[in-house]
This record gives structure tokens, C-alpha cells and sequence, in this order.
């Protein structure tokens, strides 16, 4: 029973109680690799549609449209330019511009058609951008209307902003519910791979458990191992992911995709600590279940 005993001792001394380099881990290199890309794709989305959602946001809020309705004998069109006249006037107020008619149409044309519109009366609007930094309130717009003897109703897009936080913060949650879902996934095949390493090498296990090795020390070896190839196929992912965004920001995407997913190169930044995270998670993961093991074990 010594000799096999001192012929064990003699390989975990050359260091080979983990190998380097094992073929049954090729696939999970690859597998943890493609977790790895899945989620800093995840949430490279999640930081685009965050960013997308404040632009949309923000334009809503810097606009608001004024339907001007004429009384007594005056036009459609010098009831908008009055309009316009006393909204550019309301501190901050920016820009206004009392659409004409034919632009009007063009705004209505994609709902209605062109065979509806002739039989239709065409509002009268006015756009008003409003000041970034101190914007109008929709009052005090209405007050210096209604002071002027003008008709008119505004609309603010609240309806629209409302919809559009709406999507936003539900894009995001389902961004980071697929982020998370993809790093447990990982743990549980760091956990498998580091079951299925302890059970091939369990002779050797044994062997250091009659040399009265503690399973901390053997603990030790799995998870540094492990982690190891954890950050290695994170590495990977990492790499592959913002290769994949680069491209699309290299080769400039189709307008409405830009709009969607506007995504930005300081969104690279968040890929850097992916291979860590994922080596903590297969540090851990191999600790806990080889420690596990071992007190089963005995």
C-alpha cells in the first residue's frame, strides 16, 4: 500500500494534481466562453436601450405642439403665426414655427392617405422647442395664449412620454434578467465541471486525504483551477463581444437600428470586468461544491 501511495505523492509533487491542460475541458472552455459573449451582449443592450430611452425622453420633453383654432374672421395661417408670436415671447420658450398647411399634410398623410385628406379640415399647428435648461411649463404657455384672446390647446406628449419609459424600463428589465439568468447558468457548469474533475480524480483525492491533506488545501486546488479557466473563456467572450459591437459601430447600422440600440465605444469599458466576474463565480462555484463533496465524502 506505500508504493502506490509514495508514486501518487511523487506526481502531486511535480504539480500534476490538476493538469494544465485537459482535452474533457474543451468544451466547457467553449461553453462558458459563449455564456460569457451572451451576456456582455446582455448588457451592452441593457446600456444602449438605457441610453436610447433618455434621448427619446429628453426629445419628447424639449417639444411640445400647439393646435390653434381661428376665430372671427381671421385665417388658419395668421392665427398659428399670432400663436407663434406670443409663445416666442414666454421665457423659455426656444425656437417656434407655425407649420404651414402643406407641411401639416405631410405629417397626417402616413395615417390617413392622400384621398382622405382633401375631404378633411388640416389643423393649424405650431412647434415649440423649449428651453434645455429652464423649459416653459405647458401653464404658463396657456396663460399667455388665453391673454391674447387665442383659442388654442397644447399637447406636451405626456401620453407618449409615458408609453416610451414604459418600454424603455421594460427592455431593461428583460436585458438584466437574461444577464443574470446567463451567469447562474454559468456557476451551475463551473459546479458540474468542478463534480465531474473531483470524481475522475478522486484516487488522488484519496491519496492526499491519507497523507492528511485538509480539504481546504484540496479545495484550494480545484478552485484556483478553475478560475483559471473561467477567465480564459471570459477573456474569450469578452473579446468576441465587443469585437462583434465594434463591428456594428465600424461598419455604421441601418437608422433605425442606431435609434433603437445606440450603441457608444465607452460601452467596451463594461466588458473589462467580465473575465474577473466570471473567474470569482468559477472560484467560488469549484470551493463550495468541491468542500461539499469532501464532507460527503467523509
Amino acid at each position: 500500500m506505500i508504493g502506490p501511495i509514495v508514486a501518487k505523492l511523487g506526481v502531486l509533487k511535480a504539480g500534476k494534481l490538476l493538469p494544465q491542460q485537459d482535452q474533457r475541458e474543451v468544451a466547457l472552455h467553449y461553453v462558458i466562453g459563449v455564456l460569457c459573449f451572451l451576456a456582455c451582449m446582455a448588457a451592452m443592450v441593457v446600456m444602449a436601450s438605457d441610453r436610447a430611452a433618455h434621448g427619446w425622453s429628453r426629445d419628447i420633453r424639449a417639444e411640445v405642439t400647439v393646435q390653434v383654432r381661428p376665430t372671427g374672421l381671421e385665417s388658419g395661417s395668421i392665427a398659428a403665426a399670432k400663436a407663434a408670436e406670443v409663445l416666442a415671447g414666454v421665457k423659455g420658450v426656444g425656437q417656434v414655427t407655425a407649420l404651414e398647411p402643406e407641411k401639416a399634410k405631410d405629417l397626417i398623410k402616413p395615417w390617413l392617405g392622400d384621398a382622405v385628406l382633401d375631404d378633411l379640415p388640416i389643423p393649424n399647428l405650431v412647434e415649440v422647442t423649449l428651453d434645455q435648461r429652464h423649459p416653459a411649463t405647458t401653464q404658463a404657455m396657456m396663460n399667455a395664449l388665453t391673454d391674447a384672446s387665442i383659442d388654442a390647446s397644447i399637447d406636451d406628449h405626456s401620453t407618449w412620454l409615458k408609453d416610451v419609459e414604459q418600454s424603455a424600463l421594460t427592455i431593461r428589465l428583460i436585458s438584466l434578467g437574461i444577464f443574470f439568468i446567463i451567469f447562474s447558468a454559468t456557476g451551475a457548469v463551473v459546479g458540474f465541471a468542478t463534480r465531474a474533475g473531483l470524481t475522475a480524480r478522486a484516487d488522488i483525492v484519496d491519496v492526499l486525504s491519507l497523507c492528511g491533506a485538509s480539504d481546504i488545501f484540496i479545495a484550494e486546488r480545484f478552485q484556483w483551477r478553475f478560475a483559471r479557466m473561467a477567465f480564459e473563456s471570459g477573456l474569450l467572450g469578452a473579446g468576441l463581444a465587443g469585437a462583434v459591437m465594434a463591428l456594428i459601430k465600424a461598419t455604421g447600422s441601418s437608422q433605425s437600428f442606431a435609434i433603437a440600440l445606440p450603441f457608444s465605444w465607452s460601452d467596451l469599458l463594461i466588458l473589462i470586468p467580465c473575465p474577473f466576474l466570471v473567474a470569482l463565480i468559477g472560484a467560488l462555484t469549484a470551493r463550495m461544491v468541491t468542500l461539499r463533496l469532501l464532507a460527503q465524502h467523509d
